[in-house]
C-alpha cells in the first residue's frame, strides 16, 4: 500500500517540481513497469510468451493518462481519494449489475461513500479542480475495468508485464499527439522510472504475491489505507493543507466502504457457515 500511494507523491512531486510534461512521464511509467515485471517474470523462470491482451492494455493505459493528467491541479491525497472512490465504485458496480444483494447496512456504507464524494467534488472555495477530479476519477474507473477484465488471467504478474508492454505504444502516441511538447528533465526522468519500476512494477508483484493469502473482502479492507497514505505523504512531503472538507469526505468515503466490506465478509462467513452446517 505504501507503494501505491507512492506513485500519487512520485506522480505530484514531478508534475509540481520538475520539468517532465504528463504524457512523457506516462509513457516511462509504462516503459519502466514493463521493464521491471518483465525481469520478475524471467528470474522467476515463467513463461517467454508475452501475456495479457489489448483491451486490458488499453484500460490500463487510459488508467495511467488520467492519473498523470490530473496530478497536473490536483493535491496528492485528493487524487488518491477520488482515485480510489472511482476503483472501488467501479467493482462495487459491477458486482451489483452481476446480481449481488445488498444488505442493509451495506446500503448505509454505500450511500456515506457517495456522499462523502460529491462532498468532496462540489464547488466551493476547498473544491479540488474540476477537471483534474473528473481525469481522476475516469483513471479510476479505467482501473477498475482493468482489474475486472484481469480476474482469472493467469499468473497475475506475468500478465500484468504483458499489459504493461501494450500500453506503452498506447503512452508513445500520446506524447506524439499531445498539444503540450515533449519537456523532460533528469528530475522528472527519475521520479517517473521511480513510479513505473519500484511503485508500480515492484509494487504490484509484492501485491499479487501477497493477495494469495488474503480474503477478497481482507484485500478491499487493506486498500482503505492508499489515500490516507497518500494524505501523509502529501502534507509531509508536498506542504498540502489538510482542509476540513477533506477531513469530513474521507472519513464519509473511507467510513462507508469500511462498513460495506465488513458487512460483505460477514454474509461470506454466514454462507460459509451454512454450506458447513454452522447455526
Amino acid at each position: 500500500m505504501v507503494a501505491f500511494a507512492g506513485n500519487s507523491l512520485l506522480c505530484r512531486m514531478a508534475l509540481k517540481h520538475t520539468g517532465i510534461d504528463a504524457a512523457s512521464f506516462t509513457a516511462l511509467r509504462l516503459f519502466s513497469g514493463a521493464l521491471t515485471l518483465w525481469l520478475i517474470v524471467r528470474v522467476r523462470g515463467g513463461t517467454h510468451v508475452v501475456a495479457g491482451n489489448w483491451i486490458s492494455a488499453a484500460a490500463l493505459f487510459a488508467y495511467a493518462a488520467g492519473f498523470s493528467f490530473a496530478y497536473l491541479t490536483l493535491p496528492a491525497g485528493v487524487g488518491a481519494l477520488i482515485l480510489f472512490g472511482g476503483v472501488q465504485g467501479t467493482m462495487i458496480g459491477y458486482a451489483l449489475w452481476s446480481g449481488e444483494r445488498l444488505r442493509r447496512l451495506q446500503v448505509v456504507g454505500l450511500s456515506g461513500a457517495f456522499a462523502g464524494l460529491v462532498g468532496l467534488l462540489l464547488p466551493g472555495l476547498s473544491a479540488p479542480p474540476l477537471q483534474g477530479s473528473i481525469l481522476m476519477l475516469g483513471a479510476g474507473v479505467a482501473w477498475g475495468a482493468y482489474s475486472l477484465c484481469g480476474r482469472s488471467s493467469g499468473d497475475p504478474t506475468c500478465v500484468t508485464a504483458g499489459n504493461f508492454l501494450r500500453a506503452v505504444p498506447f503512452a508513445i502516441g500520446l506524447s506524439v499527439a499531445a498539444v503540450t511538447p515533449i519537456s523532460l528533465d533528469s528530475s522528472g526522468v527519475l521520479f517517473a522510472v521511480a513510479s513505473g519500476a519500484l511503485a508500480s512494477g515492484l509494487g504490484y508483484a509484492v501485491w499479487y504475491s501477497a493477495l494469495t493469502g488474503m480474503l477478497a473482502t481482507t484485500a478491499a479492507a487493506v486498500q482503505l489505507s492508499v489515500p490516507v497514505l497518500a494524505a501523509a505523504g502529501g502534507v509531509f512531503f508536498l506542504g498540502e493543507p489538510v482542509t476540513l472538507r477533506l477531513l469530513l469526505s474521507s472519513l464519509a468515503i473511507l467510513g462507508g466502504l469500511a462498513l460495506f466490506f465488513a458487512q460483505r465478509r460477514n454474509a461470506c462467513q454466514y454462507a460459509a457457515d451454512d454450506v458447513h452446517g454452522g447455526g
